[in-house]
């Protein structure tokens, strides 16, 4: 697992590397079809990226396994998931003024951020929590605000693109590079909300022939959702 994790790295740096260079080109030329003809590579990019841990994969998984969003809404909220995650680096790096200093501690990080984003999830784990034990056996709603909290943590690559691309005065070449990118990391989030919701619709039918344990079955995992996302949020807060 270490060597596909080692590749992942390899080949985002290779990308990087790469696209680094058509925007010093760019920069010096102002020609866009320098850049153009290789902001595709930006969509492999993001998906390879996206592929590494984080991204707030597991937390979509664990929040589409619990709740009743369909097909359509699971993929909505994977999209706004990905355009907040992209878009917060790119209003970062496009202010860099206040927000900087106050949201960024360190290289690619933005703790106050990272605390709103935990904490978010952390009320939507409680409220998961609560109608499983009311009985509801569903959760509706929720689904946009939760993939808007996921993704309130920056995208650090995205950021240092950014930040690259405003180094050299061309803001405008990291801003397309972000979309890109952000088409990639929503292909694979888009892939792991589809296998979440497919596994509880297989799921459900396999027990619908009996509905007590249906119910049951629906509660429990809706509850075990709710603690999963407040468990992360609890720890996360308390580091």
């Amino acid at each position: 697992m270490m060597w596909l994790f080692q590749d992942l790295v390899a080949i985002q740096r290779e990308i990087y590397l790469a696209f680094a260079d058509r925007i010093k080109a760019f920069a010096e030329s102002g020609d866009w079809s320098l850049l153009a003809t290789y902001l595709p590579m930006g969509v492999l990019f993001g998906a390879v990226h996206a592929l590494t841990p984080g991204h707030s994969k597991a937390v979509l998984a664990t929040y589409l396994t619990g709740s009743s969003a369909s097909v359509p809404r699971g993929l909505t909220v994977s999209l706004v998931l990905s355009f907040v995650h992209v878009g917060m680096s790119v209003l970062i790096a496009l202010l860099s003024l206040p927000l900087v200093s106050v949201t960024l501690g360190s290289v690619g990080r933005a703790p106050l951020l990272e605390d709103l984003s935990r904490g978010l999830l952390g009320a939507i784990g409680v409220w998961m929590l609560w109608q499983g034990f009311r009985g509801t056996g569903h959760v509706h709603g929720h689904g946009l605000a939760a993939g808007f909290a996921a993704g309130l943590i920056p995208c650090p690559l995205t950021l240092f693109v950014m930040t690259f691309a405003i180094s050299r005065g061309v803001p405008e070449a990291g801003v397309a590079f972000a979309v890109v990118m952000m088409a990639g990391v929503t292909l694979v989030l888009a892939s792991v909300a589809l296998a979440a919701i497919l596994f509880r619709r297989q799921l459900l039918q396999l027990l619908s022939s009996r509905p007590k344990l249906l119910d049951r079955v629906t509660r429990a995992i809706q509850i075990l959702a709710g603690l999963i996302l407040a468990a992360v949020a609890l720890n996360s807060l308390l580091d």
